[in-house]
């Protein structure tokens, strides 16, 4: 039997992603915005955290805070907190999700978890904000894990 003759097969047809397809790079003012709300979101966090060293260390958990070492180890940890999980699960942030923006691969789809977890790491490379300053405005958090941040509305 000829299959373009066959009444009982499936139709066919093509999907196509039109996300993918139409992909506008986010431009510098709201980079810049998702920036400052990040770190919004990441103050919050970070308070919430010492909020809950010091319910649960008591006055000993405050003292143990007020350390140089303790800080930047609550911090490290806040920002990795903050941006891999809402990053991976979301590809957005709460400085994204306000601009309309998100995070993708190359390819314009999802990017990998490392892809994610390599975004993050790459935010502790000294002077990283100055990356932006460039021609093509693509932070080393971008480009080294080959990831764009691209409009979505």
């Amino acid at each position: 039997m000829n299959a373009q003759l066959n009444p009982y097969q499936a139709p066919q047809s093509r999907v196509v992603d039109e996300e993918q397809h139409a992909l506008e790079p986010a431009e510098r003012w709201r980079r810049f915005l998702n920036l400052i709300l990040d770190y919004f979101g990441l103050f919050a966090l970070s308070f919430l955290i010492g909020i809950a060293f010091a319910l649960i260390g008591g006055q000993a958990g405050v003292a143990w805070l007020q350390k140089a070492g303790p800080q930047y180890l609550v911090g490290f940890g806040a920002m990795l907190l903050y941006y891999i999980p809402l990053e991976a699960a979301f590809g957005r942030t709460l400085g994204k999700l306000i601009t309309g923006t998100k995070v993708v691969n190359e390819a314009g789809g999802t990017p990998t978890f490392g892809q994610i977890v390599g975004r993050t790491l790459c935010r502790f490379i000294p002077f990283e904000a100055f990356s932006f300053l460039s021609q093509e405005a693509r932070g080393w958090h971008d480009s080294i894990p080959k990831t764009y941040v691209v409009k979505t509305r």
